[in-house]
This record gives structure tokens, C-alpha cells and sequence, in this order.
């Protein structure tokens, strides 16, 4: 596909599922580098009737007049093309390219899927949670829909993510894997995962991180610690103590330059 250098007047659309950590990939890029664009947020289960539109059945979905992007990884490169910021989200040598892309990998497939999962097991039956984290700012007939559909919506995400016990326990020997890889990573006082300045890498740990590290600044924060079992606050707490919890922490702060929706 041939990308353009986007035009100030073009308004890119982004297609969402509120709590989504791969959205919040993406919308943290594109607010990073100063790329205007409207959010279109959905309800689970109900965002399919927009998204096939665009070639895509999950979320995150970027409409541009260059074509549509359905993969927040894809997303992220074409953002990294077309900006006119001057950060970059990818370095120019290839071998940093290459590790950032590496880790970026690494991060979609394996620590994003953990987390969701883990986060999963012990909420997706809370409909408070739920309604907060799936339908803040969607459509009124989407959300009418969550309250007539909850407990089916929610039975089919544990179906559809094989959410067990069992399962949870794998996902959080996960999470902890990657977090002990990015801690040696950082062990000898690195600022960033790759190179010397902030990088898709940095970005996509941050973001798929957050929802075990309850960063203030991130935009849809649907619970404080005190309000989580008793089993999911202790893993969050000692995840934020390590090199990798403080690193998507600081990010959090130093980058993510936005007021929080309540």
C-alpha cells in the first residue's frame, strides 16, 4: 500500500473497545505523535457490525483515506510513516529496528493475550466492572444492548478465551515470564528497551502492562486497587515494585499527557 503523508485536514477514525490494552496501544500513538483523529468507541460483541465494514473482526480498527489498518502493530507502523511529529516509534538502524519490532512481537502475542485473560477470570462476570470498562461513551443501543445481553456477552468472552482456573494461573506464570525479561532488560540501567529513546517497544509494554499496573494517567481506569479481590491487588502490587512495573509506570507519567476519564 502506498502511504501518503497525512494532511493536516484528514481526521483519522479509530474504532475501539473502551478498556481494550491494544486500542490503548494505539491511541497513546497517535496522541504521541500528534495525529488528530476521532474515537469511535464500542460494546464487545456488538463493535462487530462496524468493524467487518472495515475488513477487520477485533479491535483496534484504523479508518484512513489511505486504506484500513486492523492489526495494532500495522496500525503503528503506518502512524510512524505518515507523522509529522519527528518521533519516531521505529529507529532508522536496523539492527534497533529489528529488537523493537522483536519486542513488540513478543509483547502482542504473548503478554497482551496473558493479561487480558487473567483480567478476565476474575472480572468479566462483575457487570459494574464490565459496564465501565466495555461501555464508557459508546451508543445508547449498544449500551441498553450490555444490560439485556451481559450474561450472555459475558459467558462467550470466557468461552471464547478457554477462561479457567487453570488457565488464569498459565496466564499469570506469563505476565511474570515477560516481566522478568524486560527487568533484565533494564538491569543495567537502561532508560528504554532499545536504543536511547522511546520506542514502539517502550509504548506496547506500557500499554498492554497497564491493566496489572493501574497507571493513573491511563484513560480508561475502571477500578482503584482497594476495589479489586483480594488475589488480583496483591499481584498488581508486586508487579508495580519491579524494574518492568516501574519503567510502564514512568512511561505512564512522563508520556501519556492526558486527563483521565472518571
Amino acid at each position: 500500500m502506498n502511504h501518503s503523508k497525512i494532511t493536516k485536514t484528514e481526521v483519522l477514525r479509530l474504532i475501539t473497545i473502551p478498556i481494550s490494552h491494544y486500542c490503548e496501544k494505539v491511541r497513546w500513538a497517535l496522541e504521541l505523535l500528534q495525529i488528530q483523529y476521532i474515537e469511535e468507541k464500542h460494546v464487545p460483541a456488538f463493535h462487530r457490525s462496524v468493524t467487518h465494514k472495515y475488513g477487520g473482526s477485533s479491535v483496534p480498527v484504523l479508518v484512513t483515506k489511505s486504506g484500513n489498518f486492523t492489526d495494532s502493530t500495522d496500525i503503528l507502523h503506518y502512524l510512524d510513516t505518515i507523522n509529522l511529529s519527528g518521533v519516531r516509534l521505529y529507529p532508522e538502524a536496523l539492527e534497533l529496528r529489528r529488537g523493537v519490532e522483536e519486542l513488540e512481537e513478543l509483547f502482542d502475542a504473548k503478554l497482551g493475550v496473558d493479561i487480558r485473560n487473567w483480567g478476565y477470570y476474575y472480572r468479566s462476570g462483575d457487570r459494574q466492572t464490565m459496564r465501565k470498562a466495555w461501555c464508557k461513551d459508546t451508543p445508547l443501543l449498544e449500551r441498553v444492548g450490555f444490560e439485556i445481553a451481559f450474561p450472555f456477552i459475558s459467558a462467550k468472552v470466557r468461552k471464547l478465551y478457554s477462561i479457567t482456573a487453570e488457565s488464569a494461573a498459565r496466564s499469570l506464570a506469563g505476565i511474570r515470564d515477560i516481566f522478568d525479561r524486560v527487568d533484565r532488560i533494564l538491569a543495567d540501567g537502561k532508560p528504554y528497551l532499545a536504543g536511547d529513546k522511546l520506542s514502539a517497544a517502550d509504548l506496547t509494554f506500557a500499554a498492554l502492562a497497564a491493566p496489572v499496573l493501574l497507571p493513573l494517567e491511563h484513560p480508561v481506569l475502571v477500578s482503584q486497587i482497594e476495589e479489586l479481590p483480594v488475589e488480583m491487588a496483591s499481584v498488581i502490587k508486586e508487579l508495580q515494585t519491579t524494574a518492568a512495573g516501574s519503567h510502564a509506570l514512568g512511561l505512564y507519567r512522563e508520556h501519556r499527557h492526558l486527563k483521565r476519564e472518571d
